[in-house]
């Protein structure tokens, strides 16, 4: 990569694709190479305040909650996360905008040299770029989510206002354990000596490996999302997700966009985290009111017009779409396009969807890595064995044919399986991730 020249939207993609280049044997986890490349670019995470979020569902939402109210408080916020779903620039955000085209493209041109020479991988170089444009932005500070894991995360390189772990799932098993416990102690690995530690998990179980996860790494208090603010009730309406949180005559009423009984607790997960961060961070209840009705976070149940996105892409996740689906009325017939990374447990997937749907169009998103795709015929057998009588199972390799057909022939079609799925059907169907 070299620079010079004006830059254009050719030399951007030719970048992004150089750096995603960089990441072609599977995930390296280890902090060195990052910390590496920081040093390189004056350490940039040192003068960065920060929320760190991990956890195998809930983190994105809790994420964007966090994000919208620390804005609606008069901060300047940036934002990384990931992955992307049609455009790279959607990870690094400041104020709910992605940085520009040219901003990323002279960054990776300045310390091009360095990635190559300490060998950082996509992911190390992402991160090390966020963190550095967000202090040469300015930022008052910003919410960051953890990629994969938390112990040996590339973000574990930073010593937050307050770090937390949303909840735990059986995800990414090849990396973290086969177990819950096994799981979550790698999540915990963010929780910091004299940092606060707020846990949004619900099972028992979990919460007490966690707590005390956090009481090892030094935590200065440990805060369970659940006994702080209780949930009092949850229900799922047109307007979004009504939730009460609170105990007694303390209640604290509010209105979600983000549409699914879980969000309650990642509503819950996000006012905890910013109580723990102190006077500064605590919205009052008007502004987190405002704030959490105006929060949007594309792909977890999205609706527009007939299309319904949800980037769930493990059974826990296809289980809080199954929950939402009963629990509102959606258009009938409701079919469902469906590609599944071959890693995951698309059979336990399948078998939660199935019962809920008119019909499914199992296919292959064509930004789905060819190692990783899943088997057609294997999926559609496992599908029409497990289907029943009401759910009509299809396999269509050629994506954009699955998409039109489903539409054809349903009222409301759900896209789902991974973020591959999600972000290539929005690209085709020319919907903006960042759209309000």
């Amino acid at each position: 990569m070299t620079a010079g020249g004006a830059a254009s939207s050719d030399d951007y993609r030719a970048a992004i694709a150089a750096l995603a280049a960089r990441t072609t044997h599977g995930v390296r986890l280890g902090l060195d190479r990052t910390r590496a490349l920081l040093d390189t670019c004056g350490s940039p995470q040192r003068n960065l305040r920060t929320f760190h979020v991990a956890g195998t569902n809930g983190k994105g939402s809790t994420c964007a909650t966090l994000d919208v109210v620390l804005q609606q408080m008069g901060f300047l916020v940036g934002r990384y996360s990931s992955p992307h779903l049609i455009d790279f620039s959607e990870r690094v955000l400041i104020n709910g905008a992605s940085v520009s085209e040219s901003t990323v493209l002279s960054w990776l041109e300045q310390h091009w040299s360095d990635i190559e020479r300490l060998g950082a991988t996509f992911f190390e170089a992402t991160t090390v770029m966020a963190f550095d444009l967000f202090v040469q932005a300015g930022v008052d500070v910003a919410v960051v989510e953890v990629g994969l894991g938390g112990r040996l995360d590339s973000t574990n390189v930073l010593t937050p206002l307050v770090a937390a772990v949303t909840a735990i799932g059986l995800d990414h098993r090849e990396y973290l354990g086969d177990t819950l416990t096994e799981i979550a102690l790698e999540k915990a690995g963010i929780f910091k000596a004299g940092v606060p530690a707020v846990i949004g998990e619900r099972d028992p179980a979990v919460i007490e490996t966690l707590v005390a996860a956090a009481h090892r790494a030094g935590a200065s208090r440990v805060v369970v999302a659940q006994d702080a603010l209780p949930l009092r009730s949850v229900s799922l309406t047109s307007r979004g997700t009504e939730i009460v949180l609170g105990d007694g005559d303390d209640l604290l009423s509010l209105t979600s966009s983000l549409l699914g009984a879980h969000q309650a607790q990642n509503v819950a997960t996000a006012v905890a985290v910013l109580r723990a961060a102190g006077a500064e961070f605590t919205p009052s209840e008007a502004t987190l009111r405002a704030a959490v009705r105006q929060t949007r976070l594309a792909g977890r149940f999205q609706r527009v017009g007939p299309w319904l996105f949800d980037v769930a892409h493990n059974p826990d996740g296809i289980a809080t779409v199954v929950q939402s689906v009963r629990a509102i009325s959606l258009a009938r017939p409701l079919a469902a396009v469906v590609c599944v990374l071959s890693d995951k447990d698309w059979r336990g997937m399948l078998d939660t969807l199935l019962p809920v749907l008119d019909s499914v169009w199992l296919t292959h998103a064509p930004t789905a890595p060819e190692s990783r795709r899943w088997s057609l015929e294997d999926a559609a057998a496992h599908a029409r064995k497990h289907a029943g009588n009401r759910c009509v199972v299809h396999a269509e390799p050629d994506f954009a044919l699955a998409l039109d057909r489903a539409q054809q022939n349903a009222a409301t079609v759900l896209v789902t399986g991974s973020f591959h799925t999600v972000g290539d059907a929005m690209q085709r169907l020319e919907i903006d991730p960042l759209a309000g």
